[in-house]
């Protein structure tokens, strides 16, 4: 009697995307201008071992996207409206995802470099990157290294750090909107006197004359 044939082995499944050995690095990209989020969608898919699966036009959508998505790589602007990307980046952390963060933004200010790292970025590039840079930078932060533009990493040891205090900060905030003492007071809790000793410290630490201008130089050296 003829043995039977034994059954032809069915065909392994595909790893998914960005989970077995080799997979292409899963990428997001945030930024608020469709058009800046296009054109690196192109550039960074032209690459075998990257790919883009999603994008978020604000901070508001980063943090769910990366988890439903699961993200190896997340670069994300920072001057975004609502939640910027530096605290796109700490909503990341604070809810232990397991995403390498590349900030990639028009504004190469020091303090921007400062927070960013503090926060748990692992790089720091300026939009205009050449390209082949900007996917090295992708692959070297997955695999756990620091990236940081070096123009602006001297730039920022020549700054030194902040020495504005968290309150400072928020005072200059709402001075940048143009807002009086008054309504400064009212949307932060404070006195007014208060918020005119908060205003002339930061008016000291700046070397400036007014609240508007210490505000645009904290801004400016990415201080707020």
């Amino acid at each position: 009697m003829r043995e039977s044939a034994d059954p032809a082995p069915s065909p392994a499944s595909p790893p998914a995307a960005g989970l077995g050995p080799g997979a292409p690095l899963r990428l997001l990209l945030a930024d608020d201008q469709a058009l800046v989020r296009g054109a690196l969608a192109a550039l960074l898919d032209t690459e075998p071992d990257l790919t883009v699966v999603a994008q978020a036009a604000s901070g508001d959508e980063v943090a769910d996207a990366v988890e439903t998505h699961d993200v190896d790589v997340a670069l994300l602007d920072i001057e975004m409206p609502g939640v910027d990307g530096l605290e796109a980046l700490r909503r990341i952390r604070d809810r232990g995802l397991d995403c390498a963060v590349l900030m990639v933004t028009t504004f190469g200010r020091p303090g921007y470099l400062e927070r960013a790292l503090a926060a748990g970025a692992r790089g720091f590039v300026v939009k205009d990157t050449p390209a082949e840079q900007l996917a090295d930078a992708v692959r070297a932060v997955a695999r756990g290294e620091r990236v940081v533009d070096p123009s602006l990493a001297v730039d920022t040891l020549a700054a030194g750090p902040s020495p504005l205090t968290p309150r400072e900060v928020d005072v200059l905030r709402e001075a940048l909107t143009g807002a009086s003492v008054r309504a400064i007071a009212g949307r932060l809790h404070l006195s007014a006197g208060t918020v005119r000793n908060h205003l002339s410290a930061a008016i000291g630490k700046t070397a400036t004359s007014t609240r508007g201008e210490a505000a645009t130089v904290a801004r400016d050296r990415g201080w707020l």
